[in-house]
């Protein structure tokens, strides 16, 4: 099944309604695509403790895996209260690492008029991970 990032991004968008962002009043919604066509939403959700926040990325993630899936070709995540594109997190480049390939593609914007569309690979480069099993197929 194929999405197109418009309806993407409105569902990351729609998921920002039920944010729970009471301290830093800044929603973030994220709409993953798993291999299958799959769609799961996430979004942020934080504590008094902000190192205790989760993420809307890792948030759809982890409702993925619940799930049982764990390949996913595309991330769309939304940051309406920001007033530029917001990218993801260190935290998130590295869970969305775990699970994504580096061609495959993260989106990002605060509206569909500002979309910022990048590769796993050059949001995360020099990834240990992919650059270990790269190495292992040469040998």
């Amino acid at each position: 099944m194929q999405h197109d990032i418009a309806s993407l991004f409105g569902l990351a968008l729609d998921a920002c309604s039920r944010s729970y962002a009471p301290y830093s009043r800044f929603r973030v919604g994220a709409a993953l695509v798993a291999d299958d066509g799959t769609v799961f939403t996430g979004v942020n959700v934080e504590n008094r403790s902000f190192g205790l926040t989760i993420c809307a990325e890792r948030a759809a993630v982890a409702s993925a895996v619940a799930a049982g899936k764990t390949h996913f070709k595309t991330l769309v995540i939304a940051t309406p209260d920001a007033s530029y594109p917001v990218s993801p997190c260190g935290a998130c480049r590295q869970v969305i690492s775990e699970f994504m390939e580096p061609e495959d593609s993260v989106v990002f914007g605060n509206s569909i008029d500002s979309l910022v569309s990048v590769k796993v690979g050059e949001l995360f480069p020099h990834d240990a991970l992919h650059d270990l099993a790269h190495r292992e197929h040469q040998s």
